[in-house]
């Protein structure tokens, strides 16, 4: 078959170029590597055709080793199986490198939809100009970098990355195979549990690295192209930072984290200054600055690395200095060297003193139980009842007085203090680094009005005052559920007096969190994604109502399931009906390092998210706002997904499949993450404590991407039987929105092989469980053929589809180690000498697989 030209390019320069580079693996100094990659291609070959058969994970191994007389014992079995493992997860870093070094020639950044295309359009149409003008002035983006497992290369292994990729770009062979060894030398496990603390450290590189140059270039983009008035200057992107700030469900975040992330955020900051002064030092050697550059010298120097506990906001004054430095550059040397300080001051003017806005989240039932001890502990103080919690909601409504009291606070619950201590530091974090800092309080569980109103007087009665109150109170509708009443909820809100009195000092602006992870396991793929639009649209119908500038902070993962996917294409799509002016979304999983690990990357993502989100402000599609007959057309849809996807909830072996075939039980044992795998850590593993993240990810070990595609099968068959498949095209044709959730998740379905759990349709107990999987998957596989009108999954996406195919295949061995350990595990006692080596090999081997998906938690 004849290849695209895409797929041409593609094929010469990562798959050519992956098999050439990855005969260098040999020379790597690992203790018998060269046995290991003599024998892995044996190895694989032998795994394939054992997939292919059929067989279960034990049989595939065993019969391996049984061809080979040196590895009858089991220790020199376990020695081998730990080198390929090794071996493999170097191959998916070498596959990661090569992919980014062609980002530009193998298309993906072809697409369109860069700021620099839209530009050159408006440069000849005034009108355009006029109206992209308009929209920059309104429109901003901000990514929230989270707190969850957040790729699982440490920062040394990051920084090899990124050294290999520019080697790879300039074909230095040299430096390739010196970097290769250096791979092989440089240990990928932690040996101890991340703190949230090592967890803002490991995010603090993608800020350090690339975030710091691609906003400020971005921003530069947009000043070169356009004449603002100082006035009505604007800063396009933000960056928003969970770690250390999102205590939802880990124990483990305390206020003592959150002291230093904020302190850790501003020194690393101040470092990157730092290094750019000093550049700007080398080249300013003239008279008439002297001053100013001493000045800069100090705050820059001190800040980086003798920080003081308590520190100023040295915003204003850096800036003032280096408008001076640019001053006496443009009188008095031909503005020599002026855009180094122009290039510092942007960067200054945007990230201030602080570099990302430090968000702080708490679960609804955690402020309730402080609430609850406060009004209890102090009744007079706060004038509330003590049957406040008996009340319904109008009652407490009523009730809630907004009393400002200084409360001191004692409490042996852990949990109690730290939530009235992080209320009190917050302001400590906008004095030293200005309002921007940390000016939002998110509450996850969100599930009515005095959620939000109760946290506000946690605020009052923790020292701040009503009119200092420089935060902004975030409620997260998660649920399907609660996203149904989401609506309600805002409107009470609205029509409170003081909430209203609150919202006009911010501005008129108001920010609703949606999480996606959440209302896919609680209500499945379609059902999640069409709950989110339409509570969108209600939102802000309400939001318009009261006049309220809307902006909605999407929860999204890596993965479909969790929110991920072509997320531009759903902003490029929201049509008129919903609040488009801001986008926020947190980006987190292998989202982190796949789209935003590069300054190519992620440039070209951000362009990506930008682009979209200015020509849906400037000029929608005809089909992105749906009628009603559209909307009557998915809401029976998303209505048969979710029966079917409910059915499978509510199946007796639901949970006791994934317990049995998945890592699921032994993901808390990895070293990824200082959040536990779920939200009750003490009791029995239940659906609704299970978090999103484990239940996705121990999913897509399994090679069966049940978040991301159960029940849109069926969803597309009743539709068809019902006589409407016409209109399921027409949809399909002509809504961004419909067709973007479409193409994610049959991207989802490509990471799905059934056959490497196969064997289990004869198994006693689960055989007819996966049956009922896999005869889904055949469905929803069908349909989406019939809709795409295609005969491969992906057909139309080449090159992803092929870096899918050629990533699945490097790390099927680690698939079947994985499930071979598991095995074992259940077969013996934790007493056998064996367990813990089982164990290790099991969790080896989800770091390979999840580093190789990208986006698969």
């Amino acid at each position: 078959m004849k290849l695209s030209q895409k797929e041409a390019v593609y094929e010469n320069e990562v798959l050519t170029r992956f098999e050439l580079y990855n005969s260098l693996f040999l020379t790597l100094p690992f203790y018998q590597i060269k046995h290991t990659g003599t024998l892995l291609p044996f190895f694989s070959t032998h795994i394939e055709k054992g997939v292919a058969d059929k067989l279960d994970p034990e049989a595939i191994i065993e019969s391996f080793f049984g061809q080979y007389e040196q590895y009858i014992h089991k220790a020199d079995r376990f020695d081998l199986l730990f080198r390929i493992i090794q071996y493999i997860e170097r191959q998916v870093v070498l596959f990661d490198a090569i992919e980014d070094a062609a980002f530009f020639k193998t298309g993906k950044a072809d697409d369109g939809g860069s700021l620099e295309e839209l530009f050159k359009r408006a440069e000849n149409n005034n009108s355009l100009r006029d109206k992209v003008v308009e929209r920059l002035k309104e429109f901003s983006l901000r990514l929230v970098l989270t707190a969850h497992p957040t790729q699982f290369y440490p920062g040394e292994v990051l920084g090899i990355i990124t050294d290999l990729t520019l080697a790879l770009k300039n074909n230095d062979i040299n430096d390739i195979h010196l970097l290769l060894q250096q791979l092989g030398k440089t240990p990928f496990l932690q040996k101890e549990k991340p703190t949230p603390v090592d967890e803002a450290r490991s995010l603090t590189w993608f800020l350090e690295h690339v975030f710091y140059p691609v906003v400020s270039d971005i921003q530069f983009l947009v000043d070169n192209n356009f004449d603002f008035l100082p006035e009505e200057e604007k800063q396009l992107v933000e960056l928003g930072f969970w770690p250390g700030g999102d205590r939802d469900g880990n124990p483990n975040v305390t206020v003592e984290s959150t002291k230093e992330v904020s302190s850790l955020l501003r020194t690393i900051l101040f470092r990157c200054y730092y290094r750019d002064f000093r550049v700007i030092k080398r080249r300013i050697t003239f008279k008439g600055v002297e001053k100013y550059m001493d000045a800069l010298q100090e705050v820059f120097y001190e800040n980086s690395f003798n920080p003081v506990e308590k520190p100023k906001n040295d915003k204003e004054a850096i800036i003032h200095n280096l408008n001076e430095v640019k001053r006496v550059l443009t009188d008095y040397h031909d503005g020599l060297f002026v855009d180094l300080v122009e290039d510092l001051l942007r960067k200054v003017k945007i990230f201030g003193t602080y570099f990302s806005s430090l968000d702080i989240r708490q679960d609804s039932s955690v402020l309730r139980k402080t609430y609850k001890y406060l009004h209890r502990t102090f009744p007079e103080e706060t004038g509330i009842s003590e049957t406040f919690e008996e009340m319904d909601e109008k009652a407490k409504l009523k009730l809630i007085r907004f009393r400002e009291v200084d409360l001191p606070i004692e409490s042996d619950d852990k949990l109690i203090l730290d939530t009235v201590e992080t209320i009190k530091y917050i302001r400590h974090i906008q004095l030293s680094g200005g309002e921007k800092a940390s000016h939002r309080f998110i509450i996850s569980n969100c599930q009515q009005a005095t959620d939000i109103l109760c946290l506000i007087e946690l605020f009052l009665w923790s020292g701040w005052k009503e009119s200092e109150l420089t935060m902004d109170f975030v409620p997260l509708f998660e649920t399907v559920d609660d996203l149904n009443r989401a609506a309600d909820v805002m409107e009470t809100l609205y029509n409170n007096t003081y909430y209203k009195k609150h919202l006009n000092t911010r501005g008129g602006k108001q920010t609703i969190m949606l999480g996606f992870s959440d209302s896919t396991k609680d209500g499945g793929y379609l059902m999640a994604n069409w709950s989110i639009y339409k509570a969108k649209i209600e939102l802000t119908a309400i939001a318009r109502k009261y006049d309220i500038d809307l902006t909605f902070f999407d929860g999204r993962g890596g993965p479909p399931a969790r929110g991920g996917g072509k997320t531009q294409r759903f902003y490029a799509s929201m049509g008129d009906e919903i609040a488009n002016d801001h986008i926020q979304l947190t980006i987190q999983g292998q989202t982190i390092s796949s789209q935003y690990g590069s300054f190519d990357t992620a440039h070209y993502n951000i362009e990506q998210l930008l682009n979209a989100g200015m020509t849906s402000g400037i000029q929608n599609s005809p089909g992105d706002t749906l009628n009603k007959e559209k909307k009557e057309l998915i809401d029976k849809m998303a209505a048969a997904s979710h029966k079917k996807f409910m059915e499978l909830r509510h199946h007796p072996l639901f949970l006791k499949y994934l317990e049995e075939f998945s890592p699921l039980k032994f993901l808390s044992s990895i070293n990824i993450s200082s959040r536990p795998v779920k939200r009750n850590s003490t009791s029995e593993l239940k659906l609704e404590d299970l978090r999103a993240i484990s239940f996705v990810t121990a999913w897509s070990q399994l090679k069966q991407s049940v978040p991301g595609c159960y029940g849109v099968g069926t969803a597309l068959k009743s539709a068809d039987e019902a006589g409407e498949w016409g209109k399921v095209e027409e949809l399909y044709q002509t809504s961004g929105m419909f067709k973007t959730i479409i193409d994610n998740s049959v991207m989802a379905m490509k990471k799905s092989n059934f056959d490497i759990t196969s064997y289990l349709q004869e198994d006693q107990k689960f055989g007819e469980f996966w049956k009922m999987l896999f005869e889904e998957f055949e469905i929803t596989k069908k349909y989406f053929l019939k809709l795409t009108n295609t005969e491969t999954l992906m057909e139309r996406y080449p090159v992803e589809r092929r870096s899918i195919a050629t990533r699945e295949k490097i790390i099927l061995p680690l698939v079947i180690i994985q499930h071979y350990a598991i095995k074992k595990l259940h077969d013996i006692k934790q007493d056998d000498p064996n367990y813990d080596v089982y164990g290790k090999l099991l969790t080896r081997t989800v770091y390979g697989i999840v580093n190789a998906g990208r986006n698969l938690v």
